[in-house]
């Protein structure tokens, strides 16, 4: 039975509400920053290496990518306040295990908690906007979270290092406890009731393991060996296809599917499930291929690559909510469609860029393009909620946050192989300025055609709907 909350309770709900889930939006983007700068530290806190290591950040991103589509289909089944609380009281109380870990593998146990946590918290985000927002407002609303999470990817190594400075690697994760309790009793008083009994009965468990497994074996076929594709990896792509085939099958027999097949036919969702995740996997790819043009081809000191870097959040943070604002003036269509322009203007620019251009040319291509994602995430964000029916938007939320994660894992590891494969090296570190150049110019032409494409998403509908009404007989 689909969960339609009730009107919330007070006047000031919206604003309590917001602030509920902008705080939950920090929390999220904080757990996936903070524990990078830790790294270092667990290798001699614990006296292991570092490919170890690793999976203290890979095994939060896991079970954050595996769960939130399943996340966010209880949330309608369950009751979406209901289950956020959950999320918020799953993930504090595993940032305490974490902090408490006596070993290595513990502490990875208890990460993977957060994630399941962070799972339930991002994927109900979203829909509970659309539940406590005005729809005359969603538009801020989603700018502020973008905001929001901008902040927690910029604030996350900063933060982090100053914590284990002072107190050690305990407090990256003790940090999350007073917060943890804040965004709790926000959504207690703010977020609306659910007026429906909990219950789960029609949730889709085989459907959910076999999506579970197959967003497993993807994840692990593009982020092991970083990139570098070998038999491994490929088994797991296989892996992956073959189970996405199977939950497919199982979706359209089962009695009441995780997810409806017929939600991708829907033009909102299905156009900006994709849209999103090539776009973010184009965001993603600044991040990944970045440091190296700035370290390899204009020779910046780590310091200044740090501060060039940060211009990226920054941004992000800087026009979220103004980007938010426009979308609520002037439709989240044609905010969606600038977004992706500015998106391909700056991919374009970064694909042309000379070293002579120096570190403020490509400030200023990035400028252009990560302005761009921020405003495209508030309109696509706003278009496909808002135009969702009630019952189903916990599950499009998830779907919102699985495409983006998938896009962050794409950019991260394809997209990261085409530069390596351009620049003509196996080892980044000892290739020449000119294979550095020529990777960087490669992979962001490349990002350039998946913007374009992601552009053709978006609009190719209704070119062909203003075609229809054009040639119909009058």
């Amino acid at each position: 039975m689909n969960t339609q909350p009730s009107v919330p309770p007070s006047s000031s709900a919206p604003s309590g509400a917001l602030a509920c889930l902008a705080l939950v939006m920090l929390l999220s983007s904080l757990g996936t920053s903070i524990a990078h700068v830790g790294l270092p530290t667990f290798v001699r806190a614990f006296d292991t290496s570092f490919q170890s290591v690793q999976w203290v950040v890979l095994a939060y991103l896991l079970a954050l990518t595996t769960q939130v589509v399943s996340a966010g289909r209880l949330g309608d089944l369950f009751g979406r306040r209901r289950l956020m609380l959950l999320g918020i009281a799953t993930f504090t109380i595993a940032s305490l295990a974490c902090a408490a870990a006596p070993s290595l593998w513990v502490l990875i146990a208890a990460r993977a908690g957060q994630g399941l946590g962070a799972a339930m918290m991002t994927a109900l985000t979203m829909a509970l906007v659309g539940e406590s927002v005005p729809k005359e407002r969603a538009g801020r609303a989603m700018g502020l979270l973008g905001t929001t999470s901008a902040v927690g990817t910029a604030l996350g190594p900063s933060l982090g290092g100053v914590l284990i400075g002072i107190f050690g690697w305990q407090a990256i994760f003790l940090i999350n406890l007073p917060l943890g309790l804040l965004a709790a009793s926000l959504a207690w008083r703010y977020l609306p009731r659910d007026q429906s009994a909990a219950t789960a009965s029609g949730f889709d468990l085989p459907g959910s393991l076999l999506l579970a497994s197959a967003l497993a074996a993807y994840s692990l076929a593009m982020t092991i060996r970083r990139g570098h594709f070998g038999a491994v990896n490929l088994a797991l792509a296989v892996v992956a296809a073959v189970l996405g085939l199977a939950f497919l099958i199982v979706e359209t027999k089962a009695r009441s599917p995780l997810v409806q097949p017929a939600l991708f036919r829907e033009h909102l969702v299905g156009t900006g499930f994709v849209a999103s995740g090539l776009a973010t996997t184009v965001a993603m790819t600044t991040l990944v291929i970045g440091p190296f043009y700035l370290s390899g081809a204009l020779h910046l000191d780590a310091t200044t690559i740090g501060l060039v870097m940060s211009t990226g959040p920054l941004v992000a943070a800087l026009v979220g909510v103004p980007a938010g604002k426009a979308v609520d003036s002037f439709g989240a269509l044609r905010m969606t469609v600038v977004g992706l322009l500015s998106m391909a203007a700056g991919a374009f620019l970064l694909s042309r860029m000379t070293i002579d251009a120096g570190a403020s040319g490509y400030v200023i291509a990035l400028v252009v393009l990560t302005g761009g994602f921020a405003t495209f995430q508030a309109a696509n964000n706003t278009a496909v909620i808002t135009g969702t029916a009630p019952g189903q938007r916990g599950t499009v939320s998830g779907l919102l946050n699985l495409s983006r994660n998938l896009g962050l894992v794409s950019g991260a590891s394809l997209m990261g192989a085409v530069f390596m494969h351009a620049a003509g090296t196996s080892v980044i570190t000892s290739a020449s300025t000119t294979a550095v150049v020529s990777g960087t110019h490669a992979v962001f032409l490349l990002a350039t055609l998946l913007v374009a494409i992601a552009l053709a998403v978006v609009v190719g509908p209704q070119v062909r709907m203003a075609a229809a009404s054009f040639t119909r007989p009058r």
